[in-house]
């Protein structure tokens, strides 16, 4: 009888340590701020340091106040921060990681029974021609516009065409003396090359191209005062006289500067731009043409975060271009938002965990009674060494590998499914402390840092972000970043005062699911959180020390864009097995939302899904307007019920505004007009240009 033979396995650590603890550490390797200087500088093998005491950044680590954040006193220091925070970018997988830039007004305080303040964007005139209303580009706060590609006056329609198109009923390749032109390099004479278009809209049985321009891209108008965002170009035309439109005046982004969002508020368009810091010469930077911003007037975080972009915000004249206010700090591109409510700028950026501290927590933590002390020792070590993190976590495997190979199988597998559980639970019990986002509240008056704090997870939109009485509400998810979701993510929503201190909290809503969607309305707080069905909470905000979750709702797909009707009726936008799907939610029993009727359209996509400024409310007929992927549709929410009352068949729908009692529905092709009170058609005007 041959003798039975155990062969010792390979055991790689990244390979064989369990699918569960993989997927963890595949999350852990991409989040953005380390925590190493840190811990490196605050524990103390055999002290009296706690995990909570090292991994708790908003209640002790980072917890900061406006002091902490200061201007560089040279280059030399500006240069010296970044050194210190090289460590930080390396292994945190920040240096890989796609910048998602989102600009984010906040809700103001409109009274939601008044039903023509529900009905944002609705404006009223007093000048002559006819027209009593019009409405405005469908934004988030009252007062203050967004950049669109359409905009209006009440007389004026400008439409800007985003890139050329080829008409539809125009081949793109033709013949000519037997040979193919139009191909790629060799454009077609059928080629429309992008223009804005003013176009005279009242009456509506005459419409008409009046002029055009050039340059395109999202505008602003602020009364006879045209600004077009024109790739680096920023140009202000005088349309006074709509027929023959004058540039007033022009600046440029420099080559190394990215716009990150614009509003407009009063007479002055707000500006924040992004350059990539040059960590050889980091100052001065140069945004704008004419502007130049030195070291001294560059404002940093005291304690080293990773960054690797310089902001500016900047307040202009519309009427001139001239810049009147600056202020300018680091931060990082990696998922940042910028919010802007009445009173204040929020810029945010993420301060999280790297992953080699992550992982070392948990060999502090959760499995030091595994191993043997040498082993534990030896780890310690590797965190002490004057190395990157990502240098740090490779020598970390190699250890952690050599170790599980020395071991027999049953006593690795052993370790392997212990290591594997305790993960788990170490991640859910510090995933708060892992993934945080600071916010920094600048004044707008003057454009001056007020204040800074931290809130646990990371806002997905502008609609993530709320300003109301003077308490800032943000929706986070915890557990979620980069890509990787962890099985134990959490939802919450906080409530900080003018200081950035937190007053109240609602955690742990559809945990193992993240946000999809949020809106803010007065005191109350709606969240939509998805993975297989779709959430849909009610929060009560009136107390901002004791925030409640009063209601939630579960139905199928989701919703990614929420607006309020009225104060009791909220409409989610969103999909539903692959189609868009929209939802009439009752809010008015907040302890038990209902959704009173849905309408699932035989489309795929919907711009509202992903940008706001294409949605339209018009209160007085109780519709709504949204474009599709096979056309543009205007539905009825009369008597509660969710009914198409016309469908628009043409190509690339863009969007629609109103003029009195006339919907004006604008696609690439021209303008479909339709008579609100019985939806026939009054004019298809045709854009030829």
């Amino acid at each position: 009888m041959k003798k039975k033979t155990t062969k010792k396995k390979n055991k790689n650590f990244f390979g064989n340590f369990g699918s569960a603890s993989l997927s963890i550490i595949l999350l852990i390797i991409v989040f953005a701020v380390s925590l190493s200087l840190i811990i490196r500088n605050s524990y103390q093998p055999g002290g009296n340091n706690t995990i909570k005491e090292i991994f708790n950044p908003v209640k002790n680590v980072f917890q900061q106040n406006s002091s902490d954040i200061k201007a560089f006193e040279s280059e030399e220091e500006f240069k010296n921060y970044l050194a210190l925070t090289d460590d930080l970018m390396l292994g945190s997988g920040m240096m890989n990681s796609r910048a998602v830039m989102e600009a984010a007004p906040s809700v103001d305080d409109w009274g939601v029974s008044d039903m023509q303040a529900v009905n944002l964007g609705a404006k009223s005139t007093s000048f002559g021609g006819g027209v009593d209303r019009y409405s405005e580009t469908n934004v988030q706060v009252v007062g203050i516009d967004e950049p669109d590609i359409v905009k209006t006056d009440g007389e004026e329609i400008y439409f800007s065409r985003q890139g050329g198109y080829y008409p539809m009923d125009t081949p793109i390749f033709i013949e000519v003396d037997g040979m193919v032109r139009g191909m790629p390099g060799d454009p077609s004479p059928n080629y429309m090359a992008p223009k804005t278009n003013i176009i005279n809209a009242w009456p509506p049985a005459d419409l008409e191209l009046e002029a055009t321009i050039d340059e395109t891209g999202n505008m602003l108008l602020h009364e006879d005062t045209l600004v077009i965002f024109s790739g680096k170009n920023i140009v202000a035309y005088d349309v006074s006289d709509p027929s023959a439109p004058d540039k007033k005046w022009s600046t440029k982004l420099e080559d190394d500067t990215y716009l990150v969002t614009a509003r407009l508020y009063d007479d002055k368009i707000y500006l924040v731009t992004r350059n990539r810091i040059n960590r050889y010469s980091p100052c001065p930077i140069s945004p704008l043409t004419d502007v130049n911003i030195g070291c001294v007037d560059i404002y940093h975080p005291h304690k080293p975060l990773p960054v690797d972009s310089t902001f500016v915000s900047m307040s202009l004249e519309v009427d001139s271009g001239e810049v009147k206010d600056t202020i300018s700090f680091i931060g990082s591109s990696y998922a940042s938002v910028v919010y802007m409510s009445a009173d204040s700028l929020y810029i945010t950026y993420q301060n999280d965990a790297s992953y080699f501290d992550i992982a070392m927590g948990f060999f502090r933590e959760g499995s030091k009674d595994l191993m043997p002390v040498s082993i534990y020792q030896r780890l310690e070590k590797i965190s002490s060494y004057d190395i990157s993190n990502e240098s740090k976590m490779m020598e970390m495997g190699i250890l952690v590998e050599e170790w599980l190979g020395s071991l027999d199988n049953d006593e690795a597998l052993r370790i392997e499914n212990e290591m594997e559980n305790r993960m788990t639970d170490y991640f859910d019990n510090h995933k708060r402390d892992f993934f945080a986002t600071e916010i920094v509240r600048i004044d707008i008056d003057d454009l001056d840092i007020k204040a800074n704090g931290l809130v646990p997870g990371h806002p997905l939109n502008q609609f993530s972000l709320d300003e109301y009485e003077g308490h800032l509400r943000i929706a986070t998810t915890v557990g979620d970043t980069g890509g990787f979701s962890s099985q134990e993510n959490a939802n919450d929503v906080y409530v900080l005062n003018k200081d950035m201190k937190i007053t109240g909290e609602v955690i742990d809503m559809g945990l193992t699911e993240k946000i999809y969607s949020a809106r803010f309305v007065q005191d109350k707080g709606y969240l939509v959180t998805f993975r297989r069905t779709d959430p849909f909470y009610v929060l009560d905000l009136s107390d901002p020390k004791n925030p409640k979750k009063t209601g939630e709702l579960k139905i199928p797909g989701y919703s990614s864009y929420l607006h309020p009707i009225t104060k009791d009726k909220i409409l989610g936008i969103g999909k539903e097995g692959g189609n868009v799907k929209i939802s009439y939610f009752d809010v008015s029993d907040p302890s038990d939302p209902k959704e009173i009727d849905k309408y699932t359209l035989s489309d795929y996509s919907s711009d509202v899904l992903y940008d706001h400024h294409a949605f339209l409310l018009d209160t007085k007929h109780e519709i709504f307007f949204m474009p599709g992927g096979k056309g543009g549709y205007v539905f009825s929410y009369e008597d509660d019920k969710i009914k198409m009352v016309k469908a628009i068949d043409k190509y690339n729908v863009e969007r629609a505004l109103y003029l009195n009692d006339y919907l004006y529905v604008i696609s690439y092709e021209g303008i479909v007009v339709l008579n609100e009170n019985d939806w026939e058609e009054v004019n298809d005007f045709e854009l030829e240009n």
